[in-house]
């Protein structure tokens, strides 16, 4: 499933036509979570924060975000030429070391 496929899904709540762009949108929510901005702190060109806000929660509560994510990763991956999971993982001596300690107490 593609990205669009993902946000095309979600369905606008009531009857009649969108009057939000919903590419809008998603680059609002991307922007903040790639950023780390502050709600308030959109810029302009974005739609209105509480839109932004209100597909945002929407969209994490119903799993929508984490869709797009796992279509995203397999899109880099595949673009690299790589499988679309990893079969290997490196693990140094230091991280097991300060795991079995359980962190500073």
């Amino acid at each position: 499933m593609g990205v669009d496929c993902a946000v095309d899904s979600v369905a606008k709540r009531g009857s009649g036509k969108r009057r939000v762009d919903m590419r809008a949108v998603m680059n609002g929510v991307m922007y903040v979570l790639s950023t780390g901005c502050q709600w308030r702190y959109i810029p302009k060109d974005l739609p209105p924060r509480s839109t932004v806000n209100r597909y945002f929660c929407d969209w994490s509560y119903d799993g929508t975000l984490d869709r797009i994510h796992h279509a995203l990763y397999l899109q880099c991956r595949e673009k690299l030429e790589r499988e679309a999971s990893p079969t290997a993982c490196i693990v140094d001596s230091q991280s097991v070391k300060s795991a079995e300690k359980g962190g500073a107490d």
